[in-house]
């Protein structure tokens, strides 16, 4: 069997059998040289959801967040090592190419949101935009429904988190400097690598490692507290630019910095195996290797409290050295890390909304 191959403009090689069919399939050469034609442009197909709520909540120790807003499911940037990707076997598609390029949104959430935020019970804590799917992926560019969750989010005063590693979150900077002004934002922006090439093969429509350190930069110009995490650290590829990683982002005006070590579940295992035999094959055996040391001998340890740093000598050296570098650089301030603000929320917006129309 030929080995899979690369699609321009995709992270990953292969379409892997959801997990949760009870069949599947397998290429086999018909005779007719099919497996070695050349492979059609894979197309963005965009999917509409209906939202039944807006926040997702969860109670895992291992972050710092209760409640979640995830405007679109899949993520056309395409970054291969995405732990995001097994979710996409939930909504009965694959991991792999299909959590590229079949993305679901859903226009309604904002509406809802307001709903659940004018809610008499409603208790605000702050809310992460964009906890498992990119919420400045490309297509936000048309769709703009994370601007229109953040314009609920400050009629509201409601405080949010933003994760992203996409340059398209200056597009919101006039709403986001104006929620920074009132403590109700924080912006964390991932930067994997500071090289252009490996970010090309691992991140394929995310925007340059280049573009992100301009984004942090031109956010922090106009008040708006930034945070640069070092995410995902993955043993043997980039891990050597910890550092450098590091000093780009304080150069850049970041307030604090974060890491996460690269994490593998269910098909990501696979999918990730596929991608460094391919781009990385005299790595391949290595880097595997060295993601079992942090994991107990496997690919992956989904324990809390081990998920996100790993175990064993290889994790503990690389925690060592991710506090000593945010400790010389200045990184560490606990004030960049006080809370949002809660003091702001009003959860009578709604109806001042609605007399105005």
């Amino acid at each position: 069997m030929p080995e899979p191959r690369a699609i321009r403009g995709r992270g990953a090689l292969s379409n892997p059998d959801n997990r949760f069919e009870a069949t599947a399939r397998e290429a086999f050469d018909d005779g007719w040289d099919s497996l070695t034609e050349d492979i059609a442009p894979l197309r963005t197909e965009l999917i509409r959801e209906a939202s039944r709520s807006a926040l997702t909540y969860n109670d895992s120790p291992d972050l710092g967040f209760d409640r979640s807003l995830n405007p679109y499911r899949g993520c056309e940037h395409g970054c291969v090592y995405c732990f995001a990707r097994p979710s996409h076997a939930y909504l009965g598609f694959s991991p792999g190419l299909d959590f590229e390029a079949k993305l679901l949104f859903k226009p309604d959430m904002p509406a809802i949101l307001a709903r659940e935020l004018s809610r008499p019970g409603y208790v605000p804590r702050t809310v992460t935009l964009g906890a498992n799917t990119d919420p400045y992926q490309p297509i936000e560019r048309g769709l703009r429904l994370s601007r229109a969750l953040l314009e609920v989010l400050e009629r509201f005063g409601h405080p949010v988190s933003i994760v992203t590693k996409g340059a398209g979150v200056l597009r919101d900077r006039d709403i986001l400097a104006r929620m920074a002004a009132r403590n109700l934002v924080r912006v964390y922006l991932s930067v994997t690598t500071l090289d252009a090439k490996l970010a090309r093969a691992m991140e394929p429509r995310a925007a340059t490692p280049a573009k992100r350190l301009h984004a942090v930069a031109a956010l922090r110009e106009v008040g708006i507290p930034v945070a640069v995490l070092a995410a995902p650290m993955i043993p043997g590829l980039n891990d050597a630019e910890l550092e450098r990683i590091l000093e780009a982002a304080r150069d850049h005006g970041a307030a604090s910095a974060g890491y996460v070590l690269l994490r593998l579940p269910h098909e990501l295992r696979e999918l990730f195996g596929e991608w460094l035999a391919r781009h990385h094959p005299q790595r391949a055996a290595r880097v595997l290797a060295l993601v079992r040391q942090t994991r107990g001998g496997a690919l992956y340890d989904a324990r809390f409290g081990q998920r996100q740093s790993g175990t064993g000598e290889w994790a503990g050296l690389l925690a060592q050295r991710f506090a000593l570098a945010i400790r010389r650089l200045g990184l560490d301030r606990r004030e960049d890390h006080a809370p949002l603000s809660t003091a702001h929320f009003d959860r009578r917006a709604m109806d001042r909304q609605m007399s105005l129309l």
